[in-house]
């Protein structure tokens, strides 16, 4: 297999117009799951609209994931109905399992997704792929959380959808907006190299692909878009929550430990540099608080907001043990990079089980807390995150006096680490 080189990616050799060319320049995957009411509508708009704005071949590929209905039924008879439209039935389900079925066999040049409830306005879909087309970007996302999107859903979705991408960045260092929003496009030769690394097979799988993109070097363009929440969703959120955090957990320690080859992605898929090169400076002390307290303050929102999505189907201590410990790690990470300046993988093993020393300071703290509340009353949600709001502030002040002065002292860091270069 042929990986694409390093630097600036080649636009695809698109047919012109007039031509009898009838290649396939993008593969549009909707995967479904009892979806036989909306499967229907969803593939005649979705043909209408490529048929009359998208200018080269393309073709809709449902994704049928162990429908129990008649989903099966309605997608071979639109199948039959329009020359572009292909079946593919799986005997599993799980969103993530489609897309890389579909994705490793497409001969499409640009392999794209969307839900089948088209929540997102297909307007955004030329935007979205024209980038990859032109070898400007890599992977493209549209996001409900860019300036310009507009958006209509409810308080508790809007809160838990803020909440998880503010934990991804905290926790995995995610530079884009939005992991979840049902409607991104990979270039073909990026989707080959990347997703035999990709483990997840439900709805992790947007975000193990986003963060292992960014990791390797490659360009995610973001689109923002209109999009109406779907009222008949039926996604658990709480599972789905959960299952998320086990993803977070065992993606971090699989980039953490070389199970994920992200160097040598970065060779084989990323951009090359650029020419410039800075030389690296020492934080100083005001810099360093400067940034510590940027990095608490965003730890503080996940922390809370994961405390409060978890505390609905489980006990304060439970939820506290899991909220604190996916945001130290987040926190131990940005710190490393972002606050004290080290970077590259040398050192980062030892540095995140100090810095699980520190969390379990910050635990005996943060649950003393609760167990003394508990004990004095029997306080509702609201008392308890005053206490954890205090406690945590507590918590902060000692963390910043041990990374500084223990876990990132520059006299225990090897010059590799200093100098950010990638351990061999």
């Amino acid at each position: 297999m042929t990986v694409t080189t390093r630097g600036s990616r080649e636009p695809f050799p698109i047919p012109s117009a007039g031509t009898d060319d009838t290649a396939t320049v993008l593969d549009v995957v909707v995967p479904v799951h009892n979806e036989e009411a909306d499967l229907e509508p969803c593939i005649r708009r979705l043909h209408t609209h490529l048929s009359t704005t998208f200018p080269y071949g393309f073709r809709i590929t449902i994704a049928d994931n162990a429908s129990t209905d008649s989903t099966l039924d309605v997608a071979r008879r639109l199948e039959h109905e329009f020359e572009p439209v292909t079946v593919v039935h799986l005997a599993e389900k799980g969103r993530g399992r489609a897309l890389r079925t579909v994705w490793s066999t497409s001969d499409a040049g640009v392999l794209a997704y969307m839900d089948v409830d088209l929540s997102t306005d297909l307007a955004a879909l030329s935007p979205l792929v024209a980038p990859l087309l032109s070898g400007h970007s890599d992977v493209a996302i549209g996001s409900r959380l860019a300036r310009g999107a507009r958006v209509v859903r409810g308080p508790k979705r809007e809160l838990i959808s803020r909440g998880y991408n503010l934990l991804l960045r905290g926790t995995l260092a995610a530079r884009f907006s939005d992991a979840q929003c049902g409607f991104k496009a990979i270039r073909a030769d990026v989707a080959r190299g990347l997703l035999p690394h990709v483990q997840d097979t439900a709805w992790f799988f947007d975000t193990e692909l986003l963060v292992l993109a960014q990791r390797s070097g490659l360009r995610i363009h973001e689109v923002p878009v209109d999009w109406v929440d779907d009222l008949d969703s039926r996604v658990d959120i709480v599972s789905t929550a959960l299952a998320d955090l086990r993803g977070i957990v065992r993606l971090t320690r699989a980039t953490a430990t070389g199970a994920v080859p992200v160097s040598r992605l970065r060779d084989q898929l990323g951009r090359g540099p650029i020419g410039v090169q800075t030389p690296g400076v020492p934080v100083s002390l005001p810099t360093q608080l400067v940034r510590f307290a940027a990095v608490g303050v965003a730890s503080t929102l996940a922390y809370l907001l994961l405390f409060l999505a978890l505390r609905l189907g489980m006990g304060a201590q439970p939820a506290n043990l899991l909220a604190l410990l996916v945001t130290a790690i987040g926190n131990t990470a940005a710190n490393r990079r972002l606050t004290f300046g080290i970077r590259g993988t040398g050192g980062v093993a030892r540095h995140q089980f100090e810095g699980l020393v520190v969390f379990g300071l910050g635990l005996a703290l943060t649950s003393g807390s609760l167990a003394v509340l508990h004990a004095l009353t029997a306080p509702g949600v609201a008392p308890e995150l005053t206490v954890l709001v205090a406690a945590n502030l507590a918590a902060t002040v000692l963390r910043f006096l041990l990374f500084r002065g223990w876990v990132f002292h520059p006299r225990r860091q090897t010059d590799r680490d200093r100098q950010g270069e990638p351990t061999p």
